[in-house]
């Protein structure tokens, strides 16, 4: 039987060796992104998301290996572990299989068979299951079985009890049920049907009439059918030809042509009708449900990491707008460090005056503060807000230069009404404190973002039906590679950031903000270790993702570790250079001196490895950068259109918002975003939207179609097909 390590080796397709490795680390206690950053050596340079992936297999191989466990103990408690079963046992694969095997041996509520059993009939079930061509005469035999005290009252009492144990015992078959459930999930379909006579027009419509094979059936189509079911709008089934689906099980049980034949083949029919079909149908929908579940959080870890990972519009003066009807728009202005400089309210949807009055008061704001850029919330109003801010900008004159972008303010409320923030911001009220997340997300969407519970963000599809541990679990992880691909100052990062870096939590960060406004800036990674349960193992793990651009130490500005410090000196020197100049930015041909020297000469003389050698190199080039700076910048707008502007085959750029199984949502400029469906973003079959794009993404989009009543836009990113009206 294959080890848990080569199991993962096998499925990774990663070396047994690598793999032991990183099973070794993750058991002492490294995280995730200290193993992928800096243990490439050991692990082959496995990324952090494999590393993940094989951290979650791990732990169901485990649970695996436990349950197998479990359950040859129960079985050897009874007396019944014979070495058959306890191999098939340790071979099964998965837990439903164990559960297949564990089936007959388990504690069952009291049932038919359990009553017939009570009744002595279990050698008589087991007689007429053999199916032996001597076998006596079913009614003749079933009479010897007839016992009142017992409540056996006639021959054919003592045969529909017996039927019942076999039909029992089909139903315990491992065998059986393993088969049965693969031809489900080959030749099943899975319907729905509106659960109302006269439907009304939903957003489930298309599930008023829908029939797919399992094999073949969308996860967005599951969740929304499973949604549809739960507010009793749709009525679902997993639909399998009865006739097929029972000559393949009496295959496996009716055996030629004997006396008994008949009553297992009726017994047959009873066990698929009334045990295993309804418990087919239940398994194979938690199987779509899982399966969907598991895309939907992959798709939403996806979308998550592109919108984190969105480059900052840093150091720039921002202004903030929360828009809003009755309360007005509240307004945030922050300077280029997320400070709070003013806030005020507005009225701009009350009436022309009341925007003019809007338009004068944000104008001084502007002036005051040198405000460069307005950050504009999208949700309520943001609409009417959004035409306000773009006669605000005429107003100014383009000498101004200011310019304004829509920001997914997505779980600002949230945030806005925690205990973080009111403790970040305890002077203002909820309102005002979601304007200044609104500006901070646009200056830095990192930094901001990672304050919010990652499943308020609102990048995905039915999230609110996820599995909620599995989901926090996947996008903390996601934040958590974020965070420390990027690296945190140590002397600027807020509580939250910190507790995303690799080796710290909550309540160390809380310490290490609380030390610094105690003792002031720190001056070097390691004067961290003065901070309160903040120990070596804590310090290992998180100080290369710590950054101190103050410090004397100019490895302390890059993500080098401070276990590399001496290799990445080292490196200096054979290369010819000195710190000065790694300060001085001023490694112009270090690669080339690198290739000169010889590559595996320097990796040996500093005694690394290639990898971190080349990650060292890397560093050195370009101390205190920023991953992020090298995306492309994000679109700020000075004008505004409206829907009904827009007209067929007009050609736009496009940011994507969102991206769902069946397309993708675009920011076109306009209040509503546009759909492109899978169909039309590209000129080849693609599985999945996610193959091409990805959240952030600017994109060139032409307009497909226009519903203005509906307020949906139709995309398509293929313009041939839209001169072919397709």
């Amino acid at each position: 039987m294959e080890s848990i390590v080569q199991i993962l080796a096998r499925e990774l397709e990663k070396k047994e060796e690598h793999v032991q490795n990183v099973v070794t680390l993750l058991d002492e206690g490294n995280t995730v992104p200290f193993i992928a950053r800096y243990r490439k050596e050991m692990h082959g340079t496995m990324d952090d998301q494999t590393i993940r992936n094989l951290a979650d297999r791990l732990t169901y191989l485990r649970n695996l290996e436990a349950r197998r466990q479990e359950v040859k103990n129960s079985i050897e408690n009874q007396g019944k572990l014979t070495e058959e079963l306890s191999a098939q046992i340790d071979a099964a694969a998965t837990l439903a299989e164990v559960e297949d095997l564990y089936r007959p041996y388990k504690q069952k509520r009291r049932t038919r068979a359990t009553v017939a059993r009570e009744k002595g009939l279990a050698p008589l079930a087991e007689l007429l299951y053999a199916q032996e061509q001597d076998c006596p005469d079913p009614l003749e035999e079933a009479r010897k079985y007839i016992d009142e005290e017992k409540g056996v009252n006639s021959a054919e009492e003592a045969l529909a009890g017996a039927a019942d144990i076999i039909a029992e015992q089909i139903s315990d078959d491992a065998e059986i049920r393993k088969a049965l459930r693969e031809l489900y999930m080959s030749r099943a379909d899975v319907t729905s049907v509106s659960a109302k006579k006269d439907p009304e027009d939903t957003v489930y419509r298309n599930y008023y009439a829908f029939s797919s094979p399992v094999s073949k059936v969308q996860g967005h189509q599951v969740l929304a059918m499973n949604r549809g079911e739960r507010e009793e709008v749709l009525k679902v089934a997993v639909e399998m030809n009865r006739d097929v689906a029972v000559e393949f099980v009496a295959a496996r049980t009716v055996k030629g042509k004997c006396a008994s034949t008949q009553i297992v083949r009726t017994a047959t029919e009873d066990a698929y009708d009334r045990l295993i079909a309804p418990s087919i149908e239940r398994e194979i929908r938690a199987t779509l449900t899982e399966q969907a579940s598991e895309g939907a959080i992959g798709q939403f870890a996806l979308n998550l990491r592109p919108l984190l990972m969105q480059p900052p519009v840093k150091g720039f003066v921002t202004m903030g707008l929360d828009p809003g009807y009755r309360m007005g728009c509240k307004v945030a202005v922050v300077d280029g460090t997320g400070k709070v400089l003013d806030t005020t309210v507005v009225y701009p949807t009350y009436g022309e005056r009341q925007k003019a009055e809007c338009i004068a008061k944000l104008s001084a704001l502007i002036k005051k503060h040198k405000v460069k850029h307005i950050a504009i919330g999208n949700g309520t109003a943001s609409r009417e807000t959004e035409q306000m801010t773009v006669e605000l900008i005429a107003s100014l004159g383009a000498g101004a230069g200011v310019s304004y972008m829509i920001v997914n303010e997505a779980g600002a409320s949230v945030y806005s009404a925690s205990p973080l923030a009111a403790k970040e911001f305890p002077e203002f009220d909820v309102n005002l404190r979601s304007a200044v997340s609104i500006a901070r997300r646009l200056q830095d969407p990192l930094a901001e973002l990672v304050k919010i519970d990652p499943k308020s963000i609102g990048v995905g599809q039915y999230q609110h039906d996820m599995p909620e541990k599995r989901l926090s679990e996947a996008l903390d992880g996601v934040v958590e590679d974020c965070v420390n691909a990027v690296g945190v100052d140590l002397n600027t990062a807020s509580a939250p950031l910190l507790a995303r870096v690799s080796g710290l939590n909550a309540g160390v960060a809380a310490n290490v903000v609380k030390y610094r406004e105690e003792n002031g800036s720190f001056a070097s990674r390691k004067q961290i270790l003065k901070v309160p349960k903040l120990g070596a193992k804590a310090y290992e793990q998180c100080a290369g993702f710590l950054r101190v651009p103050e410090s004397k130490q100019v490895l302390d500005n890059t993500s080098v570790h401070p276990e590399s410090y001496a290799a990445a000196e080292k490196l200096i020197a054979l290369c010819g250079y000195t710190m000065d100049d790694v300060r001085g930015g001023r490694l112009y041909n270090l690669m080339e001196r690198l290739n000169k020297y010889g590559e595996e000469r320097a990796a040996k003389e500093c005694e690394v490895g290639l990898p971190t050698l080349f990650d060292i190199t890397t560093e050195l080039k370009k101390p205190g950068r920023d991953p992020r700076d090298e995306l492309p910048p994000p679109v700020l707008r000075t004008d505004v259109m409206e829907i009904k502007d827009l007209k067929t085959g007009m050609e736009l750029k496009g940011t994507v918002r969102n991206v769902i199984d069946f397309g993708a949502f675009i920011d076109i400029g306009v209040h509503q975003d546009g759909l492109v469906h899978i169909s039309q973003i590209c000129d080849h079959f693609i599985r999945h939207p996610s193959e091409v794009l990805s959240v952030g993404d600017v994109v060139t989009v032409w307009v497909k179609e226009v519903d203005e009543k509906k307020k949906r836009i139709s995309l398509t990113m293929r313009k041939d097909k839209l001169k072919e009206g397709k």
